[in-house]
C-alpha cells in the first residue's frame, strides 16, 4: 500500500477531526513525528520496508485521542488495524503496533524501529523547539484541568524530563545535551537550581 494515500485518508477521517482542545497531539504533532522518524531512520540506516512500517506507526500513534486521551496507544492499534489489516501481514502489523505502544508513557520500546519512534515522538525535548511545543502541550492539559497553573506545568516537566531519556545513540549524542539545557530552564524558573 501506498502510505501517502493511506496517510491522506487517516488525515481526512480522523486526524482533521480531532477537537480543537489537542492543541499538542494533533495534525502538526503526527507530521513532526512522522518527520523526525524518517529523519532517524536514515541516520539509522533503517531498511525501506521498514521504513514504510515506521512511517504508518507514526501516522497512527495518537489517532486513539479521536475518542479518548485515555489508553489512547490501544485505541490507536485498532483503528491502524482497521485500516491495514488488508494489506500487510500479521508479522508488519505486529511491528507496527509495537511500535506504536513503544510510545506509551513511561515509554519501553525493545526494537530499533520502537526506539526511533518512542525518540521521534518527544524528540522536541532536546531542541530549540522546546519551549514553544510545550507550551501546547500545556495548553492541551489546562483545557482538562482550568486550575492547571504555569508552576505545575513546570513542577510536571521536570519530574517527566528528569525520568526521561533518549533510547537511539543519534539522540543520545544530538538531543540529550540541549534536552539537559531545557532542563535547567525548567530548574531555573522554580528557583531549584
Amino acid at each position: 500500500m501506498v502510505f501517502e494515500e493511506i496517510q491522506h485518508t487517516v488525515y481526512q477521517e480522523i486526524l482533521a477531526k480531532l477537537p480543537s482542545h489537542l492543541t499538542y497531539h494533533n495534525l502538526d504533532h503526527t507530521d513532526y513525528v512522522i518527520e523526525k522518524a524518517i529523519f532517524l531512520a536514515k541516520e539509522l540506516k533503517v531498511s525501506a520496508q521498514d521504513l514504510h512500517l515506521l512511517k504508518l506507526a507514526a501516522l497512527f500513534h495518537d489517532t486513539g485521542f479521536i475518542d479518548n486521551p485515555k489508553d489512547h496507544e490501544q485505541k490507536g492499534c485498532k483503528i491502524a488495524k482497521g485500516y491495514l489489516e488488508e494489506g500487510y501481514t500479521h508479522e508488519e502489523l505486529q511491528k507496527i503496533y509495537g511500535m506504536i505502544m513503544a510510545t506509551k508513557i513511561p515509554q519501553s520500546p525493545t526494537t530499533l524501529l520502537e526506539n526511533i519512534l518512542a525518540d521521534a515522538d518527544l524528540e522536541y525535548l532536546g531542541t530549540d523547539l522546546f519551549e514553544k511545543i510545550g507550551k501546547t502541550l500545556y495548553e492541551e492539559l489546562k483545557h482538562f484541568n482550568p486550575d492547571f497553573t504555569e508552576q505545575a506545568w513546570d513542577e510536571l516537566q521536570l519530574v517527566f524530563m528528569q525520568k526521561h531519556h533518549f533510547h537511539t545513540e543519534y539522540c543520545q549524542k544530538h538531543r540529550e545535551p540541549k534536552k539537559q539545557e531545557n532542563l535547567l530552564t525548567v530548574k531555573k524558573r522554580l528557583g531549584v537550581v
